[in-house]
């Protein structure tokens, strides 16, 4: 009895995942490929005019391609903004692990605030603009980097406790110390919540919305998040335009999860077990 109650409460559990997922993907797709004037309807009917390709050319034409340069930045900045977090929280994970004591404890309730506490928009700014990095891709790297330590730090710690500290001892006694005791033994063991941080921190950076909006505002160094702006406006809003360019935003995040999905739970499985 029990065992027919768990699987309908998981069928209907899947059901609803799937019409909550599936129905406003359909409207996207629907309203990606219709003329200006029914997509404005915003329903679920059949395009009269199918304008797949128009409508594609458009939104990469548009503001003397954008669309093309924003991608190059959000690569950009998703590829230095990940690395940065897997370097450096692999190795905060590392020591907030190994050296236990009052140090390691107000360090890691600061890591733990940094997942609580909301980000200061403006004080960031002025930190940036004081650094010269206002506007820049650089700066907008540190701002990522900043925001997505905290949760690879917990990860990482996660892990890094299930790996003995004999290993350690080991290869400090065959001379491998400091940086090199980390690279050499312990961060290639790191590698299935290496691969998790990666595959989140790269979706989470590639459609971050906010801190691009505002910490690089203008073409120049805009992201493909920030470009949904281009087809809306205060009196009239392109929905086939700005639909089809979330559709182009969509597709290397649903792209990754089909692909890595099982890699990301077990990443996070491996690092919730063994912590």
């Amino acid at each position: 009895m029990r065992a027919v109650k768990r699987l309908s409460a998981e069928a209907i559990a899947l059901v609803l995942a799937t019409v909550i997922f599936l129905i406003p993907f359909t409207l996207m797709l629907l309203t990606a490929v219709k003329d200006q004037a029914q997509a404005a309807d915003l329903d679920f009917s059949w395009p009269a005019d199918w304008r797949i390709v128009q409508n594609l050319t458009a939104v990469i034409e548009a503001r003397d391609y954008v669309l093309l340069r924003a991608y190059v930045n959000s690569t950009i900045l998703t590829v230095a903004s990940v690395a940065f977090i897997v370097i450096f929280a692999a190795m905060a994970g590392f020591v907030l692990q190994r050296r236990s004591g009052k140090l390691g404890s107000v360090a890691g309730s600061l890591v733990l605030s940094g997942l609580i506490i909301p980000p200061a928009i403006v004080p960031t700014i002025w930190l940036l603009q004081a650094l010269g990095l206002f506007k820049t891709l650089p700066g907008l790297v540190l701002v990522e980097v900043a925001f997505g330590l905290p949760y690879a730090v917990l990860l990482f710690r996660a892990f890094i406790a299930a790996i003995p500290r004999e290993l350690d001892e080991a290869a400090m006694i065959d001379g491998c110390t400091g940086l090199a005791l980390f690279f050499r033994v312990i961060f290639p063991l790191l590698r299935p919540v290496t691969i998790t941080v990666i595959l989140t921190g790269s979706v989470a950076v590639f459609n971050d919305f906010v801190n691009p909006l505002y910490f690089t505002p203008g073409d120049e160094n805009a992201t493909v998040q920030v470009t949904l702006y281009n087809f809306q406006s205060q009196y009239s809003t392109q929905w086939n335009l700005l639909f089809m360019d979330i559709v182009l935003i969509t597709i290397p995040p649903l792209l990754a999860f089909v692909f890595f999905n099982r890699k990301i739970v077990a990443g996070m499985t491996a690092g919730a077990v063994k912590g």
